[in-house]
């Protein structure tokens, strides 16, 4: 083998597991593992990097670049933990008070970041023209009152995109009052036009910045005990990479990374540059457009978590089927999840030996997978056979939503759930 940095290190931390790999200068995998995914972040990321670069063959003085992708900052929106609390200011009184900050987001996510909001005077016209003077009196009273409440703060205004400096004022009183150090998400730093969007954007970008850090912090903890010194990069929601600090500022630009990698991947494996992606995972399946070999890009507002937004996401449908999704016989038929058993399913899936069903045993019982170490019980076969067609018509539905046009187009399955979909589709 020749000698010199050329060996690349991939890692994706999931919610169920966290894998690892090593390309060459050939791009061939010449080692990965798959371990689960710790409550700590730290200790999965360890135990992956020990496991690929233990491998026979690897020299880790080689590795020239570290990328990482995770889907962190999904699930803690999703989930509604480890969030910040944010004080929210909006600089657009009087021409933007009609609807408040944190208007239609769920109760649970205001209540996770703490639900501080205000509006104060200022913000510009589309030409430049101020429509009020901005009142730095108004917004140090707000910080002042939320002194010792919150960990970060969120600042958005009127065309701000366009004409910054009220957003940038706020800026200073805020790391003025509240100190230096506190995190700071300013809307035109983040958004487009479009004023609730891009400050929800902004809430969300303030809020996960602790998740990101938490990531950040356990991969190069973990880099430097081994004795790794490469360039560390961070995937993105379009599919490209930034470097580390950079997403720990911007964590809302990562909160795509997870399906758009998979695309990409997909891409790169079978050299298909259109084609529709399916990865399926333990407790969703995310179907994306390959367009040119990057992820086709949303063009209407993206719902995360219950809050719209509007940065650079890609086009992604998520459905609540994976391998550990739950089946239950309800009064008005089969039901499917939403919950799922996750990285617990060779412990409680049917074919595992467990008591509960999923659609994991769905597909055994089907003939689609042959994994497990126990037969599924039969009192549980027409349950399962009826979660297998009720599975396939929402990957029907999905599909068919996805494309743009009525001709069957190419289908690229990926994922340890990818067992589930069936050989026919239509339109595939």
């Amino acid at each position: 083998m020749s000698s010199g940095l050329d060996l690349r290190l991939g890692i994706d931390v999931g919610g169920t597991h966290t894998d690892a790999v090593i390309l060459d200068r050939a791009n061939s995998v010449i080692a990965k593992t798959k371990q689960p995914t710790s409550l700590d972040v730290t200790s999965g990321v360890r135990a992956a990097i020990a496991s690929v670069i233990g491998q026979p063959g690897i020299d880790k003085a080689r590795i020239s670049h570290v990328m990482l992708g995770t889907t962190h900052a999904t699930n803690a929106v999703l989930e509604r933990r480890r969030l910040h609390s944010v004080a929210v200011l909006r600089v657009g009184a009087p021409s933007s008070v009609a609807v408040r900050p944190l208007f239609g987001w769920p109760a649970e996510l205001v209540a996770a970041i703490g639900g501080h909001c205000e509006i104060v005077a200022g913000g510009y016209e589309y030409d430049g023209r101020e429509i009020v003077p901005f009142d730095a009196e108004a917004t140090r009273a707000f910080f002042t009152s939320v002194k010792g409440e919150v960990e970060a703060v969120a600042i958005s205004a009127v065309f701000s995109p366009m004409f910054a400096a009220h957003e940038l004022a706020a800026a200073d009183i805020a790391r003025e009052v509240l100190g230096p150090d506190i995190i700071v998400s300013l809307s035109h730093e983040i958004g487009s036009l479009g004023l609730l969007a891009r400050e929800n954007a902004t809430v969300l970008n303030a809020a996960l910045t602790e998740v990101a850090r938490e990531v950040a912090t356990a991969l190069t903890t973990s880099l430097r005990d081994y004795g790794i010194d490469a360039r560390v990069l961070y995937a993105q929601n379009d599919g490209t990479l930034m470097a580390l600090d950079y997403a720990v500022r911007f964590p809302i630009l990562t909160i795509g990374s997870g399906p758009a990698n998979s695309i990409r991947g997909a891409a790169f494996l079978t050299g298909l540059n259109d084609a529709l992606v399916a990865d399926v995972g333990g407790t969703s399946t995310d179907f994306g457009m390959l367009v040119n070999g990057f992820p086709r890009e949303s063009t209407a507002a993206v719902d995360i978590g219950g809050v719209s937004t509007n940065f650079r996401m890609p086009d992604v449908l998520a459905i609540a089927l994976g391998g550990g999704t739950v089946v239950r016989q309800t009064a008005a038929g089969v039901g499917l999840g939403p919950d799922s058993v996750g990285y617990r399913l060779p412990v409680e899936g049917l074919c595992f030996g467990g008591s509960t069903p999923t659609v994991t045993d769905a597909a055994v019982q089907g003939g689609r997978a042959t994994i497990g170490t126990t037969h599924v019980p039969d009192e549980h076969h027409e349950v399962l056979a009826s979660a297998l067609d009720v599975a396939d018509s929402m990957i029907a539905e999905a599909v068919d939503r996805m494309k743009l046009g009525k001709g069957d187009v190419p289908m690229i399955v990926v994922g340890g759930g990818s067992v589930l979909i069936p050989d026919s589709i239509p339109g595939v």
